[in-house]
């Protein structure tokens, strides 16, 4: 059977996920009868809660005889790892593009990988059905970002579709016929080359991993050369050709619709899953006794932030989770390292910590997400940029920003952005009464902004970020204008107690809620930390006035997201994540202690 892998690739919430459910649909892969999800091939719990795809995955459908291997891959920058990987299984893209927002930072990052491995791009422009679509605008873009990103002259002869992924159709012309995805899937036949297939014994790339209760760990790759059966002998090979492991091939699976079916054997071209090996992991190759090179792997961009990861020793430890020693911690962090090559681990100060480095915020938000899901309880610091140092100058990570705004709010983000060493490098229209910002940002300042930047515009910002490159340090920048309420007492807290402190700015935590000395209860309105008593309840007498019988009704809490959390900590503070609750809290939960840190900080 003829076989094309394709990629569909695009910035987040341009209709990716969407358009694979249609085409699922459209191809015949569910039973009539059969009861499917909305964003189907988001099936991870956070990725349906946020609306976004994290996680890369691959499904397949047979049309007009021949069998099509289709990958949904994430949409936010924090995720393109993923992507890179997965080029290196595809022999095609289908890049999708908004008909009113045009290519955006993450479509300029996708591209890049795309072009650059050398791949034809067939372009989707999506959701024409819009009030606000400027496909022709949008084209000229496309075709400016194609040229800027130094495309070949096949690459800039690229098909175009127009179409709607939500009312499933795709056509050559923006009037239609508005049917079905026919089109794309006939231009995906014609336009995108069948397989390269090489000599020799079999050989493949383990691009993704997963572990699975039944078969132990499954390693996804395309396989390059020969072929795969259950039983085969292989060894795998790390990427400077030295030999990992031996073992028997347990199960071959293929992708047939939403299902991974076992399948007698597996050809040169075709994605497949293979089960019984115990330590290969992403970037190894696998392969047959007698080959001895390991197919080159593409190195990955490194991680820009630093978390670190401790066990939680506050007084409220181990009340909600279960999983609280440092070594469960360990073999977490490392089994996560292992599945997603942008993540990298290491031994902290202590022998309770762990420095964690990532792509950004929202990458690691979502792996403390999963792991307080499963049980976990932890305290993590605020995230840290990772510096480079080169011919004796040091250099940090910068991030290019993209925000559409309101025109009343464009003055204030530049404002704000500037103030953090950011520099404007365009600045045009985007729609009625909507500009589009682009400046270059230090990436440590952009920690904890998003929420600043939402409460500056009311909420009606689209704020999106890429790294761009390493500049020169660009010195210190301003920290948080305001300090904390920090609780001198533990117990729990009094609503009266509450009601009283408001003056000194918003509260963070509900009464009635367990607090501990040193946690942070509120955001104190001036520049100073404060300490403060929340368990202080009312002086009850028997005379009864109408000005002692005050109603006490409390301003609702500030709460922050974790994402917020991590942004919005200082660096003497932690986030204490558990099953139940996020608090945050100072390093040092003795107030002696804290004043005698916070000297010696000052006098070196």
């Amino acid at each position: 059977m003829s076989l094309r892998n394709i990629a569909i690739i695009a910035h987040v919430d341009h209709g990716k996920t969407t358009l694979i459910d249609v085409l699922l649909k459209q191809s015949g892969a569910f039973r009539e009868n059969e009861r499917v999800e909305e964003r189907v091939m988001d099936s991870d719990d956070i990725e349906r809660e946020r609306g976004i795809t994290i996680l890369a995955k691959i499904t397949s459908i047979l049309w007009k005889g021949t069998r099509i291997n289709i990958v949904d891959t994430p949409g936010h920058a924090d995720f393109g790892g993923e992507v890179e990987r997965i080029l290196s299984m595809v022999d095609g893209v289908v890049i999708l593009v908004d008909a009113a927002e045009g290519p955006m930072p993450q479509t300029k990052f996708v591209l890049s990988k795309a072009l650059a491995k050398g791949l034809r791009p067939i372009v989707a422009i999506n959701k024409i059905d819009k009030a606000d679509e400027r496909h022709l605008e949008v084209l000229d873009e496309v075709f400016d970002l194609f040229v800027a990103l130094d495309a070949s002259s096949e690459q800039l002869d690229f098909p175009v579709l127009y179409g709607s992924a939500k009312q499933g159709w795709m056509a050559l012309d923006p009037a239609g016929p508005r049917e079905s995805f026919e089109p794309l899937l006939d231009k995906i036949i014609e336009h995108v080359p069948a397989p390269e297939v090489e000599e020799g014994g079999f050989r493949m790339l383990v691009t993704t991993i997963e572990r699975n209760p039944f078969l132990g760990r499954i390693l996804t790759g395309r396989i390059a050369a020969g072929t795969v059966k259950a039983n085969d002998p292989v060894h795998t090979l790390n990427r400077e050709g030295k030999e990992v492991e031996k073992g028997r091939i347990s199960k071959v699976l293929a992708f047939r619709g939403l299902e991974r079916s076992p399948i007698e054997m597996g050809e040169a071209g075709d994605i497949v899953a293979i089960a019984g090996l115990e330590t290969s992991t992403v970037a190894d190759t696998i392969c047959a006794p007698a080959i001895a090179e390991p197919i080159a792997a593409r190195p990955i961009d490194p991680p820009t932030l630093s978390v670190t990861f401790r066990i939680n020793d506050g007084p409220l430890a181990g009340r909600e989770g279960d999983k609280v020693q440092s070594r469960v911690i360990r073999e977490r962090l490392l089994r996560e390292a292992e599945g997603n090559v942008a993540i990298r681990v290491t031994p902290g100060a202590d022998g309770d910590s762990f420095d964690v480095a990532g792509r950004g915020e929202l990458q690691l938000a979502v792996l403390i997400e999963n792991m307080r899901r499963e049980g976990f309880e932890l305290t993590i610091g605020r995230p840290r940029v990772l510096f480079k140092e080169e011919d004796g100058q040091r250099l940090e990570p910068v991030e290019e920003v993209i925000i559409d705004v309101d025109d009343e709010f464009t003055g204030t983000v530049v404002q704000k952005l500037t103030e953090r060493r950011g520099e404007l490098t365009d600045m045009r229209p985007s729609g009625i009464g909507r500009t589009r910002i682009t400046l270059v940002v230090p990436t440590r300042a952009l920690i904890g902004y998003q929420p600043e930047l939402l409460s500056d515009t009311r909420g009606t910002a689209i704020f999106n970020r890429l790294f761009h490159s390493f500049v020169p340090y660009k010195g210190d920048l301003p920290g948080r204008r305001t300090g904390v309420l920090i609780s001198n007492a533990t117990g729990q807290a009094v609503a009266y107690a509450l009601w009283n402190l408001e003056e000194r700015g918003p509260m963070m935590i509900d009464p009635g809620v367990d607090i501990y000395e040193g946690m942070i209860i509120g955001e104190h309105s001036r520049e100073n930390d404060l300490e403060v008593n929340p368990l202080r309840g009312k002086q009850l007498t028997n005379i009864r006035t109408t000005s002692k019988d005050e109603a006490v009704r409390l301003t609702p809490p500030k709460k922050l997201t974790l994402e917020q959390s991590l942004g919005y900590i200082a660096e003497d503070e932690y986030v204490e994540v558990t099953p139940k609750s996020i608090r945050l809290r100072k390093i040092w939960l003795d107030p002696h202690e804290r004043k005698r840190q916070s000297r010696a900080a000052k006098s070196a």
